[in-house]
């Protein structure tokens, strides 16, 4: 089974819990506990400044902007391992993490990074 648009990690849970009890009324024999495995969470954050995104580009390791294919830059961060597609608005969308703790540390370590560049435009 696969579930997508849950909005937090509980919710899977729930939706789990859900969809086994709903086999279960209708006569199918669920015998062990599910095994819930998160793959991709995709979370957008805003970091209340806009980014230099060309400036950024240069500074930050395995960044990539191409602004006449994408507006964003995207940028693959190795710890925690996800992607971080980051708009010159300060929008910023995160995706390949596992735990809602990763999407937090990612956000949060991105801004420090950005910030310390000097390549936030404050509003």
């Amino acid at each position: 089974m696969v579930c997508t648009g849950a909005k937090s990690e509980a919710e899977v849970h729930k939706a789990v819990r859900s969809i086994i009890k709903l086999l279960k009324q209708h006569g199918i024999d669920i015998r062990n506990e599910p095994i819930i495995e998160i793959q991709n969470i995709v979370a957008s954050a805003n970091l209340r400044a806009g980014v230099d995104l060309e400036k950024a580009a240069f500074l930050l390791e395995n960044a990539m902007y191409e602004p006449e294919q994408f507006p964003g830059l995207i940028y693959r961060m190795k710890e925690p391992k996800v992607v971080l597609l980051i708009f010159s608005s300060g929008k910023v969308v995160c995706t390949g993490a596992k735990k809602e703790e990763e999407v937090r540390e990612a956000v949060m370590k991105v801004y420090q990074m950005l910030k310390e560049y000097g390549v936030l435009i404050e509003e």
